[in-house]
Parts: C-alpha cells; structure tokens; sequence
C-alpha cells in the first residue's frame, strides 16, 4: 500500500488563520478490509466553511479535532478495491480530506459517488456541479425562492457558488447583480458569467458609497439576497431591499477570525417584512439529484463556465486556503495533487 502525505490541524487559530496551524505528515496507507475501497485523489477543494471548523465554538457542526486530516472534499480514482460496487478506475467525488489517498467505507451511504467525466471535467464535481453547485441551487430555489423581473444579489459573486447562481438565476429570468473584490473580477462577472451588473466593493468601503453602488445597480431594489459575506457589504444590501424580499444566509466569511458581526439596522427585517434564513446544503440530500442534474445541464449547454484557481501540490494547501480567506482566489479554488 502507497505512502500518503496528509495536512492535519495542529492547533487552533488564536484570531486569523496561518501556515503554523497545519502540519505535513506521511503515514502508511493501510491493507484494505472487506468492503473498503483506496482512493488516489486528483484534486482537493478548498472552501470557507473550513475556517469555522477550525474554531472550538460552538457551530453547526463539530470542530476539527486536532492532530487529524483536515476535512475537505474530494475527486480521484478508486486504484484498488474491495466493495464490489466500486472498481478499479471509477472516478469518485467524496469527503478525503487534506491528504492524497483515502480509504473509504464503500457500504456507508453518502460517502463515495461514482461521476460521469464524459462531459463534466472531475474538477468541476467540487464546484459548479458538486457542493458550491447544491448550495447556490438550494439557497436561490428553496429560500429565495424568485419570481422572473425579480433582483438578485450575490456576494463574494465569482467564487464557486456566486458563479453557479448567476446561471441558475438567469434561467429564472431573474436580473442579476454581484459583489465581487476587483475590476477584473467584476468585468469576468459581467462578460463571462452573465451577470447584470457587478459592484466592486474594493471601490466602496463605506456603508453610504456601498449602499449608493447597490441603488445604481439595482434600480428596481432587490428582491433576494444571497449572502456569502455578511458585515459591511450585508448591510448596504438590506438598505436597499423591497418589501417581502428574501435573504439566504450562505456564509459569513467577514466574522470567520472571530470577531462579532454587528447588524448595522436590524429594524429592516421588521420594515420590509423580510424572511432571512440560514441553511447548511449538507442538511437537505433530497435535493441533490435535482440540483446536480440541473447544474450539469448548463455546464453542458455552455451556459455556466466555471473559473479555477488550482494550487499545486498538497504541501501547497495551507497557503492557498489562507488565500481564499482573503479572496485571492479567482473562481473555485482547488489543489491538484496529480
């Protein structure tokens, strides 16, 4: 059996995140049990929810327990197996972890899906067609729930889930306005995902400018939120939202160092009769099926184009996830450890 470099945490964040909080190990991978299979992973993805797992506080799920593999989805090859429903270069999404083999429980549900790269490229199941895909559908769709004519609004707009919502968006006929860090960001938003409008929040870096640039862009108001963010940004939204409007409270990637995220005016959520609702896709499987199916569809169709930045090398990992944090990112951000 292989030798397998992993990235454990090490010790916990005392505010922001750095390299010291990760450690590189080698171990040797262990003989398969009956129905087992050994993965050989081609790609890591890298996401925000990872930095509050990180904390000890008390969250949606449990924390990162010390001295293990950092949690973390995963694409790769199945190289040896003993399930008789997985074989020898299958190509697999799952939960490997920071680490280049996995071996996995084949039996326990959920936990490794055999992927179809006819017309999918394997790195794309860890974004647009994978759990950043679900999260944009399931927050547009169930929570925001829009109407064709209606204003949406993405933060953090050209990350994995801001790029799926656009084109899900747009085939509901909605108008579709992002936030995104940078001009570049910003114009690949607006020519190559197809959003409306795009406001740079590096341009406005107060609540009035920040409010004024949403007024532009959403002349109508806005009639859903999708928030990635929260802090600043959040709040010059909800200055600008209609009545019966909703927000889908993604993340809050602006309170991940620890630091409370105040709410500039609470009392809109009264004025404007808003739902806001919080949600964790991992939550709701019933909705996978339809949700992959639908993202698969555009990217087939060419109407969802997915950007990655991809790292390279797993000893790469730690670096890149601080990164991400800071939105250095353009697109999905990835490892390729192959």
């Amino acid at each position: 059996m292989p030798t397998n470099r992993q990235i454990l945490l090490d010790n916990r964040p005392q505010g922001e995140a750095t390299v010291s909080n990760f450690k590189l190990v080698s171990v040797q991978t262990p003989d398969l049990q009956d129905g087992q299979v050994l993965v050989r992973h081609h790609y890591l993805s890298l996401d925000p929810y990872m930095r509050g797992r990180m904390n000890e506080s008390k969250s949606y799920a449990a924390p990162q327990p010390l001295g293990e593999v950092m949690i973390g989805g995963t694409v790769g090859e199945v190289v040896e197996s003993r399930h008789p429903k997985f074989q020898p270069g299958d190509r697999v999404v799952g939960m490997g972890g920071w680490q280049e083999y996995s071996v996995v429980n084949g039996n326990e549900p959920g936990a490794l899906r055999k992927v179809d790269t006819t017309h999918v490229p394997l790195s794309y199941y860890l974004g647009a067609v994978g759990m950043p895909g679900v999260t944009a559908w399931y927050g547009l769709v169930k929570i925001i729930a829009p109407k064709a004519g209606e204003t949406v609004v993405v933060s953090a707009a050209t990350g994995a889930v801001g790029s799926a919502l656009a084109a899900l968006a747009k085939a509901r006929g909605c108008r579709v306005v992002g936030i995104a860090g940078g001009a570049e960001k910003c114009a690949y938003a607006v020519n190559e995902l197809g959003f409306d409008a795009c406001i740079d929040y590096k341009q406005h870096t107060t609540l009035a400018a920040m409010s004024k640039a949403v007024k532009e862009a959403c002349p109508n108001g806005v009639d859903g939120l999708f928030e990635n963010v929260g802090g600043l940004v959040m709040d010059a939204v909800m200055l600008r939202m209609n009545a019966f409007s909703r927000i889908a409270v993604c993340g809050m990637i602006a309170g991940y160092d620890g630091a409370p995220l105040a709410m500039a005016n609470p009392a809109l959520i009264l004025v404007n009769r808003m739902k806001i609702q919080g949600f964790i896709v991992s939550e709701h499987p019933e909705v996978w099926g339809e949700a992959l199916n639908e993202l698969g569809t555009l990217v087939a169709q060419g109407k969802l184009h997915p950007r990655e930045t991809v790292a390279q090398g797993l000893e790469a990992a730690p670096e890149a996830f601080l990164g991400l944090l800071k939105g250095k990112n353009f697109g999905k951000q990835l490892v390729k450890l192959i």
